[in-house]
C-alpha cells in the first residue's frame, strides 16, 4: 500500500512538471505546434523514461533478464499492455494535461481505477467488498468535484475529454493484463516497465508520430536550441519512472484493483504541487480541499481489506 500511495505522489509532480514542458515556447508557437505537442511530448517522455529504466536495470544487472522475459507469454502480454497503456493511454492522459490544465487534467483522467476494478473482478476474480466500491465511488465523486471550477481556463473541453477516456479505458485496461502477467514470478515489476516504456516509445517514434507527421517537428526539437524543454520533459519521466516502479510493485504484491485505488490519489498531490511549484492558489477553494482530502482518504480505504487488517492486528 505504501508503494501504492509513492505512485501516486510521484506521479502528480511527474503531471504538474510536464505542465511546465507543454506550457513552453515551442510547444505553443504555432497552431501546428499546439496540435502535435501531446503527441510529440508522450514519445519524448516515454523515450526519456525507457532510458531512466534502462539504466535502472543495468545497475541492478537485469538487462539479460528483461531479454528473456521477452520470450515468455507473461512477456509478450505485457508489450500488448504497453502498446495499450502507453500510445493509447499515456496519448491521452498528455491531451488531457494539455487541453484542461494540469490539475484537472490529472482529476479527469484518473476514472480509470473505476474501469479498471470492473475488468479486474470479471477477468482477474479480484473480490471487491461492498464498502469498498462505496469507498471507490466516494473516491470518484471526490475527483468529479476537484474538477469542478468555473474559474479554471480549460483551453479545449472536448479534446481534453477524448484525452481523459482515451486514458481511462488505456490505463485500465493496462492495469488488468499487467497484473496477469506478473502472477508468473519470471515477469517481475522491473522487468515489465523496461519492456512497457520502451515498446511505448518504439510504437510512438515508428508509427504515431509518421501518421501525424509529427517527426519533422520532434527533430527540430532535437536540434534547435529549445532551452530547458528537454531536461524539464526528462526530469518529469524520471518522476514517471519511479512511479511506475512504484505502481507496478503494488500490482504485483496487492493486485490491480487496490493499487488503482490507491494510485488515484495523484489527483488530489497534483492540487498541492500546483500550488508549491506554480504558485497557482486559483485551484485552492473549499470545496477543492474538501474534495483533495476526500480522494485521499477514501482512495487508501478504499484499497484496504479490512478483514485481514483485523486479523492481522487481532
Amino acid at each position: 500500500m505504501i508503494a501504492g500511495i509513492l505512485a501516486g505522489l510521484t506521479w502528480a509532480l511527474e503531471t504538474v512538471i510536464l505542465g511546465i514542458a507543454l506550457a513552453m515556447t515551442p510547444f505553443v508557437s504555432t497552431e501546428q505546434a499546439v496540435f502535435l505537442a501531446p503527441f510529440v511530448s508522450t514519445f519524448l517522455h516515454d523515450f526519456f523514461s525507457a532510458i531512466w529504466a534502462m539504466i535502472y536495470n543495468t545497475v541492478r544487472g537485469n538487462l539479460l533478464k528483461v531479454f528473456a522475459c521477452l520470450k515468455k507469454k507473461g512477456g509478450r502480454f505485457v508489450v500488448v499492455a504497453a502498446i495499450i497503456g502507453g500510445p493509447v493511454g499515456m496519448t491521452g492522459y498528455v491531451m488531457a494535461v494539455n487541453y484542461m490544465g494540469a490539475s484537472i487534467g490529472a482529476v479527469a483522467s484518473a476514472i480509470f481505477p473505476a474501469i479498471g476494478a470492473v475488468l479486474a473482478y470479471f477477468f482477474l476474480k479480484e473480490k471487491m467488498q461492498w464498502y469498498r466500491w462505496i469507498l471507490l465511488i466516494i473516491t470518484l465523486l471526490g475527483v468529479y468535484g476537484l474538477s469542478y471550477s468555473p474559474d479554471l481556463n480549460i483551453h479545449n473541453f472536448w479534446l481534453g475529454l477524448i484525452g481523459a477516456l482515451m486514458c481511462a479505458f488505456g490505463w485500465g485496461i493496462e492495469a488488468v493484463i499487467l497484473a496477469k502477467c506478473m502472477q508468473d514470478p519470471d515477469v517481475k515489476d522491473e522487468y515489465a516497465l523496461q519492456i512497457r516504456q520502451t515498446t511505448s516509445a518504439i510504437v510512438n517514434g515508428a508509427i504515431i508520430l509518421p501518421l501525424i507527421k509529427g517527426w519533422g517537428f520532434t527533430a527540430d526539437l532535437l536540434t534547435s536550441n529549445t532551452g530547458w524543454l528537454l531536461p524539464v520533459i526528462a526530469i518529469a519521466a524520471l518522476f514517471a519512472t519511479v512511479s511506475y516502479l512504484f505502481y507496478y510493485r503494488a500490482i504485483s504484491q496487492i493486485g490491480a484493483s487496490k493499487s488503482m485505488a490507491l494510485n488515484v490519489t495523484y489527483t488530489a498531490w497534483a492540487i498541492v504541487f500546483t500550488v508549491l511549484i506554480l504558485r497557482d492558489t486559483s485551484v485552492l477553494t473549499p470545496v477543492t480541499i474538501i474534495c483533495a482530502i476526500v480522494v485521499v482518504v477514501c482512495g487508501i480505504f478504499a484499497a484496504a481489506d479490512f478483514k485481514d487488517i483485523i486479523g492481522k492486528n487481532s
